[in-house]
């Protein structure tokens, strides 16, 4: 009896955490989505380059709560650690693109930009597959 209280626990935390990954990555693509648009305004307003600082913060921060929900959803159920490697490069590309934004290296800057929505969409869809798979 007492294992299968614990085992429903495990369950339910897992479900809990897998959620939280799911909501993170979901926050990091609209995140980079904002960024590209305020971008967008960077050349055409004068509040675009405030805009543009202010996102580059919150995406920041949002790479770094992929970070902690995938380490988060890998420990307690003691599945897979890849989670975890995607959401390290993802903060080590974040890193890379304020480097750049900072250096004013556009060049390298915009293409980084656009591999990293690529990327974060495309986690968001393999999480999504995942979820509906293990239903």
């Amino acid at each position: 009896m007492a294992t299968q209280a614990t085992t429903a626990t495990t369950r339910r935390t897992t479900r809990r955490t897998t959620s939280f990954l799911r909501i993170a990555i979901a926050l990091q693509t609209l995140t980079i989505f904002l960024q590209a648009v305020s971008a967008g305004l960077l050349l055409t307003a004068s509040y675009g380059e405030t805009l543009h600082s202010v996102g580059a913060r919150v995406m920041y921060g949002a790479s770094m709560l992929y970070v902690l929900a995938a380490v988060l959803a890998w420990k307690p159920g003691g599945g897979s650690p890849r989670p975890v490697w995607h959401a390290a490069g993802f903060l080590v590309l974040a890193s890379v693109q304020v480097v750049l934004g900072i250096a004013h290296v556009p060049s390298v800057h915009l293409p980084l930009g656009v591999l990293m929505f690529g990327l974060s969409v495309l986690a968001l869809a393999r999480r999504s597959e995942q979820r509906a798979g293990s239903s």
